[in-house]
């Protein structure tokens, strides 16, 4: 049985930012600013995509950090995060992602290797129809070759702060979906009335 205190919950949000980071305005620092306890992982440098260097930034915070964790990910974020976890196993520790308007592999190859296999945890990955850095075929795809849940967001642009994407209650709603349907798999072994108790 898992005390309590060896399972904190709910998960503590991680917000993986893309290329140049995320402004103020932007709704991952809206998000943020949702969940208490919540991180956001750095970069050495925000204007020169890494895919291997950025993965390894997210490694190194949930390293440090007491999980468990829930990602949101944005546009280069998305690629970094799943290679990530790809890299390296995290079953225990993040227990869903959220990807939104992921960039295409394919517009940074410069940026170093990328493939996607299926993931080891739950995640949702939202696409849009007007997305300049990926087609919503390319989100589709990818979100089935990583397992992804998919979302079409319609004419979203590339769901940013120029694309009117400041406060975001849906992407709030999309994480909270993920924490609760990991809530029981966390649980699993544990009475009900602690289960209860760890999410009030």
């Amino acid at each position: 049985m898992h005390s309590c205190a060896r399972s904190p919950w709910p998960p503590r949000l991680v917000t993986v930012p893309g290329l140049h980071g995320s402004e103020g305005a932007h709704w991952q620092t809206w998000l943020e600013r949702q969940f208490a306890r919540s991180l956001r992982v750095e970069q050495a440098d925000w204007d020169s995509p890494d895919i291997a260097g950025w993965a390894n930034s997210l490694c190194e915070l949930l390293a440090r950090e007491r999980g468990p964790f829930v990602l949101a990910a944005h546009s280069f974020g998305c690629l970094a995060t799943a290679h990530a976890l790809q890299q390296a196993s995290y079953a225990n520790e993040v227990v869903g992602v959220l990807f939104v308007a992921p960039a295409s592999p394919q517009k940074f190859a410069f940026a170093g290797t990328f493939e996607a296999r299926r993931l080891g945890v739950p995640s949702i990955l939202i696409g849009s129809e007007t997305d300049p850095w990926m087609s919503l075929a390319g989100s589709r795809e990818l979100a089935q070759r990583l397992g992804s849940a998919f979302v079409n967001l319609g004419d979203a642009g590339h769901i940013n702060t120029a694309a009117g994407f400041g406060p975001w209650p849906r992407a709030r709603y999309f994480i909270d979906t993920l924490v609760h349907c990991a809530a029981p798999l966390r649980f699993r072994d544990e009475p009900l009335e602690v289960a209860q108790h760890a999410l009030v």
